[in-house]
């Protein structure tokens, strides 16, 4: 009988080391380190230790926006989470490279970022938002970037807060502008909560100043009182107030109703899909043809419809069901989003299967100051018979708060920062 190679090879012995190596020279690249990301590569390498992973991120560190809002404006307050991608790298065993994506190539299954370009098995795509501000009639690069620099709302990045915090202790006086995004945007209630404490702050440093609120949305239940009654001297609120141009020069916003001057501000347009979402061709298309500004990707699975390789999560995620529209944006459904991916990598890496995992949201969100008072927001999802995606969103009031959001966020951060 002849001998096969390989059956050489298990008589040898040397079976399980051909298969380790097939295993090792594959590899997932996570583009994006915020919440989804970093659970994504975390749990990949718990889950398929043979796989290679690689984590790219423009940024040195990853720097958390949970709890951030009342440390704007409170120095006795927690600020946010800071964490260096290189130890965070070391701890969980994955690669990282700090680098810009500047494409992802699918057909040739490359993602090219800095001066290397990168092989993938699967690529797991987590970039975050863009703020569109071709919406506001505004497309010139340096233009942007200045008013980013003296009037941005630091919603992209949480490595922006410092800077907000100092820009909010310089202030003096005056008009405060603050623009709230049309939905769907990043963390529904923060920009709320936000306003609510700058109100606080106005009031209890009494700052000549005056914070006015231009919100394309119906105000969040939650605020409507402390906003317009309690903080009504601070607070002027402009809702179903949509801003369609700004000029810089001017520090003034046109709105249908009125052209509204400003000394500084807080500025957030409309969000999209980050810029490499667009890139890759992997947004959704409206009916008719128009883009939707946000991803294509299944709602149980998150993997491309353009791409059975790339699964794309967190903030840049698009349409899941016609009941709801979008999964929130959060950092809880992002973190959930990535050990869902991380499983169903692991399950086609090692053949080990995993139930199919939902994404859930928990939300405590500050409704009142002095005397504190918390919202807890609990979304979660399940399928009818037939596959439709519903969704169940629970709000309860909590007049006395003991540190459950502080809580909260330590059990989040032990899933993929802490040791």
């Amino acid at each position: 009988m002849k001998t096969t190679r390989r059956q050489f090879l298990f008589a040898a012995g040397l079976m399980p080391l051909v298969g380790s190596t097939r295993a090792a020279n594959r590899r997932v690249v996570v583009v994006g380190g915020g919440w989804g990301g970093l659970s994504a590569a975390r749990h990949l390498r718990a889950l398929a230790p043979d796989l290679e992973v690689v984590l790219i991120d423009r940024q040195p560190a990853f720097v958390s926006f949970a709890l951030s809002n009342r440390w704007l404006v409170d120095a006795a307050a927690q600020g946010p989470e800071r964490h260096d991608y290189a130890t965070l790298a070391a701890r969980w065993g994955y690669r990282f490279l700090q680098a810009e994506v500047s494409s992802i190539d699918r057909s040739a299954g490359i993602v090219i970022a800095g001066n290397e370009r990168l092989s993938y098995d699967w690529l797991v795509i987590a970039p975050g938002i863009r703020e569109n501000y071709a919406a506001w009639q505004l497309e010139d690069p340096a233009m942007i970037a200045e008013l980013r620099r003296r009037h941005g709302g630091a919603m992209v990045n949480g490595a922006d807060l410092p800077a907000l915090k100092q820009r909010l202790a310089s202030f003096k006086g005056g008009d405060l502008l603050m623009s709230i995004p049309p939905a769907p945007y990043r963390c529904p209630p923060a920009p709320y909560e936000r306003a609510m404490l700058i109100a606080w702050w106005l009031k209890t440093r009494k700052i000549p100043g005056k914070l006015i609120i231009v919100d394309p949305n119906p105000i969040m239940p939650a605020f409507r009182s402390i906003l317009l009654d309690r903080f009504k001297d601070q607070v002027t609120y402009f809702d179903h107030a949509k801003i369609h141009q700004i000029d810089p020069a001017r520090q003034t916003v046109s709105t249908e109703i009125d052209d509204i001057h400003f000394d500084a501000a807080l500025l957030c347009p409309p969000q999209q899909a980050a810029d490499l979402i667009w890139q890759a061709g992997l947004i959704r298309n409206e009916e008719g043809g128009r883009p939707s500004g946000w991803a294509a990707q299944g709602a149980i699975d998150f993997r491309s419809s353009a791409d059975e390789r790339v699964f794309i999560i967190g903030d840049s995620s698009g349409m899941v069901s016609p009941a709801f529209g979008l999964y929130p944006k959060t950092g809880h459904v992002a973190n959930r989003m990535g050990l869902a991916v991380a499983q169903q990598i692991a399950t086609q890496a090692t053949g080990r299967e995993f139930p199919p995992l939902l994404p859930e949201s928990v939300c405590h969100v500050l409704s009142n100051v002095e005397p504190d008072e918390q919202t807890l927001i609990e979304t979660s999802y399940r399928q009818r018979g037939d596959g439709f995606l519903l969704q169940q969103v629970k709000q309860t009031r909590n007049p006395n708060p003991g540190g459950e959001d502080i809580v909260w966020a330590e059990a989040m951060y032990r899933d993929f920062l802490r040791p």
